[in-house]
C-alpha cells in the first residue's frame, strides 16, 4: 500500500508545538513599516469591500464622507474619543 506524501504530512501539521525555535537572524525588516507610523491604525478589508477600492486614499476618503453623514452628537463622541486617545 502506498502513501500519499502530502496526506502523511497533513497529520503531521495538525499539531502545534509547545516551542519553537525560529532563528530570528534570517528575518528581515518589516517593508510596511515606515507608513504605519504616528497614529496609523491597520484594518484588515473583507476581499469583496476591498475590491472597491483602488488605493488608501479612497478608502480614506469615503470613510470621512460617511463620518460627515452621521448625526451631530455622534461626531461629537468620535470626535472627543480621538482626543482622549
Amino acid at each position: 500500500m502506498t502513501t500519499n506524501k502530502a496526506s502523511a504530512n497533513s497529520d503531521a501539521s495538525d499539531d502545534l508545538r509547545a516551542e519553537y525555535d525560529l532563528d530570528y537572524t534570517q528575518s528581515r525588516p518589516n517593508r510596511f513599516s515606515p507608513r504605519m507610523s504616528g497614529t496609523t491604525v491597520a484594518v484588515v478589508l473583507e476581499p469583496d469591500v476591498a475590491a472597491v477600492f483602488d488605493t488608501s486614499e479612497a478608502v480614506n476618503r469615503f470613510l470621512r464622507s460617511v463620518i460627515l453623514a452621521l448625526p451631530a452628537d455622534r461626531m461629537q463622541n468620535a470626535t472627543a474619543k480621538a482626543q482622549r486617545e
